[in-house]
């Protein structure tokens, strides 16, 4: 008898052809909950208990949680899951502004916060801007912690310089989003060169961010996938973004999963990206 878990905020409801290896990570989802102000339409049924269900779909038992710009920079409701999924499998990327103090910093890291996340491809409803990168990377250093960065492929190849200079590891969202630019645009020769210097790490997620064509193929997509993995497959990780708060039907995320199968499509390798990475990235417990 075939299983069916029914997710909010996705398609479908089977599970992956493909079997996640135990302590498999989803490094990139985002909890809504209606507990905390602002109040939104969408994404709803967002919750911790909402994602167990996600969880319990596809396989994973570790996650890391996005603050979502809709919250700006209160990480309250980050912090709120973290707790409530426990910190051995929970990490959280927060948003903040220079103006935060040392003692905040201090109650991010302690909460589970491992990184810092700047959305900055549209002035109109970024939280936070490009010049504040470098000197809050410069405060976070200290804690271990990396930049999360969401920007269009023209700003990375214009902050490449800054990001150069960074004292903290970068984390490239959702493919660099270079599906719709191309491996041709110079923005993939910036990441490369940060990933080959081992000052990066790119999220092998967003599928449907990254295309025209869309599932189950996603076909734009997949070449960067694929050239980011083969490349360096120690400096990936991979993420649902669950719960798709971009597209108005959500992905089918059982499908989502499954293009692993393609973009990495050995079984030791799946395990560096859903395993191991987010161990040396996030600091899960070591898998024995």
């Amino acid at each position: 008898m075939t299983t069916v878990h029914a997710v909010p905020n996705s398609s479908g409801t089977e599970a992956p052809k493909l079997k996640a290896p135990a302590n498999a990570a989803d490094c990139h989802i985002h909890i809504y909950d209606p507990r905390y102000a602002p109040a939104v339409e969408r994404p709803a049924h967002a919750t911790v208990a909402d994602y167990r269900l996600l969880q319990q779909r596809i396989g994973v038992s570790r996650v890391v949680i996005v603050t979502p710009r809709n919250y700006g920079i209160d990480n309250s409701v980050t912090l709120a899951a973290i707790a409530e999924l426990g910190i051995d499998n929970a990490r959280g990327v927060a948003v903040v502004r220079p103006e935060i103090t040392e003692r905040e910093l201090k109650k991010l890291h302690d909460g589970g916060i491992r990184g810092l996340r700047f959305t900055v491809g549209s002035p109109k409803t970024a939280v936070t801007s490009i010049d504040m990168i470098e000197p809050l990377a410069r405060r976070i250093a200290e804690f271990g912690w990396h930049v999360q960065l969401n920007m269009e492929p023209d700003q990375v190849v214009d902050s490449a310089g800054m990001l150069r200079r960074l004292p903290t590891p970068v984390v490239f969202d959702h493919l660099g989003k270079l599906g719709l630019a191309g491996l041709e645009h110079p923005s993939y020769a910036v990441i490369r060169e940060l990933i080959d210097t081992r000052r990066a790490w790119v999220k092998i997620s967003g599928a449907y961010l990254n295309t025209k064509v869309g599932p189950p193929a996603y076909p734009e997509a997949t070449p960067v996938a694929q050239a980011f993995v083969k490349a360096a497959p120690e400096r990936a990780v991979w993420g649902s973004d669950w719960p798709h708060p971009t597209p108005k039907i959500p992905p089918d995320d059982a499908v989502l999963f499954d293009l692993l199968s393609e973009w990495a499509p050995d079984e030791a390798t799946r395990e560096q990206i859903l395993v191991l990475n987010p161990e040396a990235l996030y600091g899960f417990g070591k898998t024995a």
